[in-house]
C-alpha cells in the first residue's frame, strides 16, 4: 500500500513563486474597475479621518526611484492607517507651471515669441496633463491607492482661482509688496528664482585684493592712502558704490612700498605676506567707527565715489575686513546701501551681460567674461595687490545647472518679517519626524529673507496686479476677486487672452487712473506658491479640511514645498497646514553615489517592477531606513527578493495545511480551550500586531518588516510550522490536535495577511482571495488579534522556560549526529535532568514531549548526564522500526509495521 496516499499533505493554489511581475497588473486594473478607493471611503463613513496631503511632484518625465520610495511609504501609511479603522481620503497632485515644462515645449520647436503667449500657453497646458498621465500609469504600477480619478493639478481652473484667492488675501493683509533689491537671478533662465530653486555647486573663482585711494580722509587719512578690499566676482566692482567695515574692529594704517594700506589690524601680517610686501610698519590703528563715511576714489571709474559705511555684517574670518558694497548685487550690499542712501545701481542685463553705462570695454560681455576684464584693467591701473583662483561653493539654477547672480531687479515679494514671529512659534507646535528637521525648519524661516514670488515667464499662474496711469498698483480686493472669478470660470489663460479692461469688474475706476487707462503684470508666481497653496486648493476644496494630519517629502523640500506651504498657510490661517511634518533622503546606488543617468547608475522603478514585481519594491522601501539617504542595486534587489521568499513560503505552508481551504473560519477551535503551546503562538502573534501597529503609527516601516521576517522566519517557520508537521500531516484530519494546530495556522495567515498588506499589497491580496478574509479585498479589512484572553500571566515565562530546554536539546542531538549514533533526530532516546521548577514548567505547556522535540522518546530522570546551560541531557537510539506512513520509530506489531497512531488513523478512514 502506498501510505503517501493516507497523509494529509500541504496543497494549495498559492505558488511558491511568485509571478509577480505578470500578476500585479491584474489586481492593479481590479482595483480600478471596482473602485476598491471608493468603497475604501465607504466602509469606513462616519470614522475619524487621517488625511495624508500629497506633495505634488512635477509633472516632467517618467517618475523616478526617488518618487517611487516616497509613494510607496505614502501607501504604506495611508493603508495601515485604514486598517487601524481611520477613514483615509488621498488625492495625488501634481505640480505643473514652470520652467521645465516651458522649456520641453521650447525643445519641441514652439517659439513663444512667434506663436503668441496664450497659444504657447495651451500647448504647455496639454503637455504638462501628458506628463500627469505618464506618471499616474507609474504611480500605480507600485500599488498605490488613492483618487487617482480625481487628482488635483495645479493647472485647472478651480485650483488656479483658489491661488488668486490667496494672493489677494495677503495683499489684503499687506503681506504682498512690490519692490526693488537683490534677488537669486538665472541668466539662463532669464528670471528669478526662489530660495529653494537655488543648488550649490564647487567651482573656480578669481579671487581679487584691490586699493580703493581715499578721496576724503576726514582729517585722519590722506591723499597716500588706500582702502583694501577683497571679492570673489570681479565683475560688480563696476557696481561699487561703498565699503563697508565694523564699527568695533581695529583698522591698521600700513606704510608699504605700495602706499599706506588700510586692512584689518588682525590680518596684517597674513595680508603683507600674501601681497609679497616684505618691509612695511603699522603707523596706526584706528577703530572702525572712525573710518565712517571717509570716501575713496573708484579705481575703474575716478569720477565715481565710493561710501564707507560701517556695519554689523563685516566679519574677521576672510578677506581685508573691509567689504566692497555693490548695493544691486547682493542683500547685505543692498540693506547697508538703502541704511545709507546709496542708489541701487544695476549694470547687469537679465542675460547676464554687463550693460553701456560699464563702458566699452565691458559693455555685452558676461559676467564670466567681465571677471578678467576687469582684473586687467586694476593691473593696469596699479590698483590689484593680489589675485588667484581658488574653489568654493556657488549657488546655481537647479533646472539649468547653470550659475546664478545676485541682481536687484523689480520684483514682487511676499513678506516674511510680518509674520516670522507666528510661524517660528507654529513650527514648534509641529510633530517632526526625524526630530532634527524642527531645527532646520527654524532655522531656515529665521534667516531667510522676504520670498521673492515673480518669475519673468509665460508659463504660469499670473500675478493679478493691474497698475494705474501712474504706475501704481491697486491691491484692490475687488479685483482679486473678480480675477479669481474669471480664473475659475476659463482659466488662467484668460489673463493673457483679455485686454485688461475686461479684467477688471464692470464700471471700475480708480484715482490713479483718471483717464481710465489700466495696464496688466505679465509676470507669473513662482511655482513655490502654486503648490504652497494646495492646502486650499486640493485639501479644502475637497472638503479635506485644514489642517492636514501629514506632509511627507523628501527632505529637500523643508525649503520647498514645507516651507512655502507653511508660510502660505500661516499668512492665510493662522496655523500651519499639516499637524506632522515626515521626510525621507535621497535614493544612492549599492556604492553611495546618487543615481543619475550619466552615470549609468540609475535604475528606473518600472525595469523592477516588471522584473521583480512591486511588491519587491515596496518592500526595499519598507526595510531600509528611509529618513536617511538609502540604496539600491541589484544586490539589494537580490537580498530583499529572498527575504521576500521566505515570507511568501510561510504564508504557502499556513494556507496549504488547512485542507484546500475547506478548513474555514467556521472551524476555528475556541482559542481558550487550545493548549497552552498552541496559546504561546496566538500570544505572540497578538504581540505583533500590538508592536507593529505601533511601528506603523511611528512610521518605522523597518521594524514591522523585521519584526514579522523574525516571527515567520523563526517562530513559525523553524519552530511551531516545523514541529507541527507530524500532527498536520499524519493524525486524522478531524483529530483534536491538528484542529488546534490548524486553528492556529488559519489565525496566524488572517492576522499576518492584514499586517503585511499595507506593504506586500498585492501578495496579500492574492492570499485574500484564496482566504477570502475580507469578501472583496483585504484592503477592505482591519487589523485583528486572535481573541485569545490574556489571563495566564505565566505562559510566556514557562514557553520560555521549555524553549531554552529545547536548545539544550539540539545541541545535544547535533552532538548525537556527528558522532554517528544517530542520522536523524527522530532515531532518538532523549534522558534528560532538570530541576523541578524547569520539569514543572515544561510540562505545564507541552503536552507530548517526544512530539516536540521530534525524537522517540523523552524521559526525565534524576540522574547525573551530560551538562547544558540549563539541563543534563543523555542521547540514545531508539528501539524497533521505522513507521511506513510517518517515519517515526515504533516498537508495536501492526501490519505493514504501522505505529499505534497511525494504524488508528487507518482504521478510522
Amino acid at each position: 500500500m502506498d501510505y503517501k496516499d493516507t497523509l494529509q499533505m500541504p496543497k494549495t493554489s498559492f505558488e511558491m513563486r511568485g509571478n509577480l511581475a505578470k500578476k500585479e497588473p491584474k489586481f492593479q486594473q481590479r482595483w480600478q474597475d471596482e473602485h476598491l478607493y471608493e468603497k475604501m471611503l465607504e466602509r469606513r463613513e462616519g470614522a475619524e479621518p487621517f488625511v495624508l496631503h500629497d506633495g505634488p511632484p512635477y509633472a516632467n518625465g517618467d517618475i523616478h526611484l526617488g518618487h517611487a520610495l516616497n509613494k510607496v511609504l505614502k501607501d504604506v501609511i495611508n493603508k495601515s492607517k485604514f486598517m487601524e479603522g481611520y477613514r483615509v481620503p488621498y488625492i495625488p497632485g501634481w505640480d505643473t507651471h514652470g520652467l521645465p515644462i516651458e522649456t520641453a515645449v521650447t525643445k519641441l520647436g514652439y517659439d513663444r515669441k512667434k506663436i503668441g503667449i496664450p497659444e504657447f500657453r495651451k500647448i504647455c497646458h496639454d503637455y504638462a496633463l501628458e506628463q500627469v498621465e505618464r506618471q499616474k500609469k507609474g504611480f500605480l504600477a507600485l500599488g498605490s491607492i488613492g483618487d487617482y480619478d480625481h487628482p488635483y493639478i495645479t493647472l485647472t481652473p478651480d485650483f488656479e482661482a483658489r491661488q488668486i484667492e490667496i494672493f489677494g488675501k495677503m495683499a489684503a493683509d499687506g503681506l504682498i509688496y512690490q519692490g526693488l533689491k537683490p534677488v537669486y537671478w538665472s541668466p539662463s533662465s532669464e528670471s528669478a528664482l526662489a530660495e529653494a530653486e537655488v543648488e550649490y555647486k564647487d567651482v573656480t573663482s578669481p579671487t581679487i585684493f584691490v586699493k580703493f585711494p581715499v578721496k576724503d580722509g576726514k582729517g585722519i587719512l590722506g591723499a597716500d592712502d588706500s582702502f583694501v578690499i577683497w571679492t570673489t566676482t570681479p565683475w560688480t566692482i563696476p557696481s561699487n558704490l561703498g565699503i563697508s567695515v565694523h564699527p568695533r574692529f581695529e583698522y591698521a594704517r600700513v606704510k608699504t612700498d605700495q602706499g599706506n594700506l588700510i586692512v584689518l589690524n588682525s590680518m596684517v601680517e597674513d595680508l603683507m605676506k600674501r601681497f609679497g610686501i616684505e618691509n612695511y610698519e603699522v603707523i596706526q590703528i584706528i577703530p572702525g567707527k572712525d573710518l565712517e563715511y571717509m570716501t575713496a576714489t573708484h579705481p575703474l571709474y575716478p569720477e565715481v565715489e565710493s561710501l564707507v559705511m560701517v556695519g554689523e555684517h563685516v566679519t574677521d574670518d576672510s578677506g581685508t575686513g573691509l567689504v566692497h558694497t555693490a548695493p544691486g548685487f547682493g542683500m547685505d550690499d543692498f540693506m547697508i546701501g538703502k541704511k545709507y542712501g546709496l542708489p541701487v545701481f544695476v549694470n547687469v542685463d537679465e542675460q547676464g551681460r554687463m550693460m553701456e553705462v560699464c563702458g566699452p570695454r565691458l559693455a555685452g560681455k558676461t559676467v564670466d567674461e567681465a571677471n578678467g576684464i576687469v582684473i586687467d584693467w586694476l593691473k593696469e591701473k596699479d590698483c590689484l595687490l593680489d589675485h588667484e583662483d581658488i574653489v568654493h561653493s556657488y549657488p546655481h539654477d537647479w533646472r539649468t545647472k547653470k550659475p546664478i547672480i545676485f541682481r536687484a531687479t523689480t520684483q514682487w515679494f511676499a513678506s516674511i518679517d510680518k509674520i516670522r514671529d507666528k510661524l517660528l512659534d507654529q513650527i514648534h507646535s509641529i510633530g517632526w519626524v526625524p526630530a532634527w528637521g524642527e531645527g532646520r525648519m527654524h532655522n531656515m524661516i529665521s534667516d531667510r529673507s522676504d520670498w521673492c514670488i515673480s518669475r519673468q515667464r509665460a508659463w504660469g499662474v499670473p500675478i493679478p496686479i493691474i497698475y494705474g496711469e501712474d504706475g501704481t498698483p491697486l491691491m484692490d480686493p475687488e479685483i482679486f476677486a473678480h480675477v479669481a472669478k474669471l480664473i475659475g470660470e476659463g482659466g488662467s489663460n484668460v489673463w493673457f487672452e483679455k485686454d485688461v479692461m475686461d479684467l477688471l469688474p464692470e464700471g471700475y475706476t480708480s484715482e490713479h487712473s483718471p483717464n481710465g487707462k489700466f495696464t496688466k503684470e505679465t509676470d507669473t508666481m513662482d511655482v513655490w506658491f502654486d503648490s504652497g497653496s494646495s492646502h486650499t486648493g486640493a485639501m479644502i476644496e475637497r472638503g479635506l479640511g485644514y489642517p492636514a494630519d501629514l506632509y511627507f517629502e523628501g527632505s529637500d523640500q523643508y525649503r520647498g514645498w514645507f516651507n512655502s506651504s507653511l508660510i502660505v498657510g500661516t499668512a492665510v490661517y493662522g496655523q500651519a497646514p499639516y499637524k506632522q511634518v515626515l521626510s525621507h533622503g535621497f535614493v544612492m546606488d549599492e556604492n553611495g553615489k546618487k543615481m543619475s543617468k550619466s552615470q549609468w547608475n540609475a535604475m528606473a522603478p518600472s525595469e523592477i517592477t516588471s522584473k521583480f514585481g512591486a511588491d519587491i519594491l515596496r518592500l526595499w522601501a519598507c526595510s531600509v531606513d528611509y529618513q536617511a539617504d538609502c540604496s539600491m542595486g541589484k544586490k539589494i534587489l537580490k537580498q530583499v527578493s529572498d527575504n521576500y521568499r521566505k515570507v511568501r513560503n510561510t504564508f504557502r505552508f499556513l494556507v496549504a495545511n488547512l485542507d484546500e481551504n475547506q478548513f474555514t473560519k467556521e472551524d476555528l477551535v475556541d482559542v481558550n480551550t487550545l493548549s497552552r503551546q498552541n496559546k504561546y503562538i496566538l500570544a505572540l502573534l497578538d504581540e505583533a500586531v500590538e508592536d507593529c501597529e505601533k511601528a506603523y503609527d511611528e512610521y518605522r516601516f523597518s521594524d514591522v518588516v523585521t519584526s514579522l521576517t523574525n516571527l515567520m522566519t523563526n517562530e513559525l517557520s523553524s519552530y511551531y510550522l516545523d514541529y507541527t508537521k507530524d500532527i498536520l500531516y499524519c493524525d486524522a484530519k478531524d483529530s483534536c490536535d491538528r484542529r488546534q494546530v490548524q486553528t492556529v495556522l488559519y489565525l496566524a495567515a488572517s492576522m499576518l495577511t492584514r499586517l503585511w498588506a499595507p506593504i506586500l499589497a498585492h501578495t496579500t491580496e492574492e492570499l485574500n482571495d484564496l482566504m477570502k478574509f475580507d469578501e472583496e479585498s483585504i484592503h477592505l479589512a482591519k487589523f485583528i488579534k486572535s481573541g485569545l484572553d490574556h489571563d495566564d500571566a505565566n505562559l510566556k515565562a514557562d514557553m520560555e522556560a521549555a524553549l531554552n530546554l529545547r536548545k539544550d536539546v539540539l545541541k545535544a542531538l547535533e552532538e548525537a549526529k556527528r558522532s554517528g549514533l544517530l542520522k536523524k533526530s527522530n532515531e532518538a532516546v532523549l534522558r534528560i535532568h532538570v530541576s523541578d521548577e524547569l520539569k514543572k514548567q515544561v510540562e505545564s505547556v507541552i503536552t507530548n514531549p517526544a512530539q516536540w522535540l521530534m525524537v522517540y522518546d523523552v524521559q526525565f530522570v534524576d540522574d547525573n548526564l551530560t551538562p547544558y546551560e540549563v539541563s543534563e541531557i543523555e542521547v540514545t537510539h531508539a528501539p524497533g522500526h521505522v513507521c511506513p506512513r510517518c517515519w517515526n520509530y515504533t516498537e508495536s506489531e501492526h501490519e505493514d509495521g504501522l505505529c499505534d497512531r497511525c494504524a488508528a488513523v487507518l482504521e478510522k478512514a
